[in-house]
């Protein structure tokens, strides 16, 4: 069985994204009030449930086209990810959180300091696929490069 780097890294968003939003309300939600009141829970369960659906659909397209016109990468794909549990916590009355300039000015959404930095940041079980992903995309871009003959090597 052949490996295809790029359903592997969208399996396994679509596996984690749902995790990653419930977990991020429940920090800050009890950040903020010291706990989760079970509809808090049960609305970062359905947005989560929705990122997975619009934001693995969104991977997915962007995962399959090809590599030359691919114009950002996966992980800024799933960056916008951050408006679920944003939503949720707006809901629940969690004040925005303070941020850095930079944090401020590159990701003026992200009220809530989310916006992950790294695959770990979702979840460690995705540091692997994208990698994976990042080496094989890197290898096609080589590949052709040399076969245009515009890298040597």
């Amino acid at each position: 069985m052949e490996l295809d780097p790029a359903a592997e890294l969208a399996d396994g968003v679509e596996r984690a994204l749902p995790g990653w939003v419930e977990r991020s309300v429940r920090r800050l939600a009890t950040a903020y009030s010291g706990r989760v009141s079970p509809e808090v829970a049960a609305a970062a369960q359905a947005a989560g449930a929705r990122a997975r659906a619009e934001v693995g659909a969104e991977l997915r397209a962007f995962l399959a086209l090809d590599v030359d016109d691919q114009r950002t990468n996966p992980l800024a794909v799933l960056r916008a990810a951050v408006r679920f549990p944003t939503a949720v916590l707006r809901e629940a009355g969690v004040p925005e959180v303070a941020r850095d300039e930079f944090a401020e000015r590159t990701f003026p959404g992200d009220v809530y300091d989310l916006t992950p930095a790294t695959w770990r940041d979702i979840d460690e079980s995705l540091h692997e696929p994208g990698l994976v992903w990042g080496a094989w995309k890197a290898h096609t871009v080589l590949a052709r490069r040399r076969a245009d003959g515009r890298i040597d090597g």
